[in-house]
C-alpha cells in the first residue's frame, strides 16, 4: 500500500513536469491556445460559457 502510494506520487510529479511522454516541438503553448479560444470567442459575439447545473446533492439541499 505504501508502495502504491510513493507510485502515485511518482506519477503525479512527472506529469507536472512533462515527462510522461515524449514532448513534441510543434505544439502551440498554452498561451497561444488560449489567445485562439479567445478570438473565436469574439468572433462568434461573445457567446458565455455554458456552466452546468449543480445536483441538489451537491448543493446541500436535502
Amino acid at each position: 500500500l505504501v508502495l502504491l502510494d510513493r507510485l502515485d506520487q511518482a506519477v503525479l510529479a512527472k506529469a507536472f513536469r512533462g515527462e510522461l511522454v515524449p514532448q513534441d516541438p510543434n505544439d502551440e503553448p498554452a498561451s497561444a491556445l488560449l489567445d485562439r479560444i479567445r478570438a473565436e470567442r469574439e468572433a462568434a459575439g461573445g457567446i458565455p460559457r455554458r456552466r452546468g447545473r449543480r445536483s441538489s446533492a451537491a448543493s446541500g439541499d436535502a
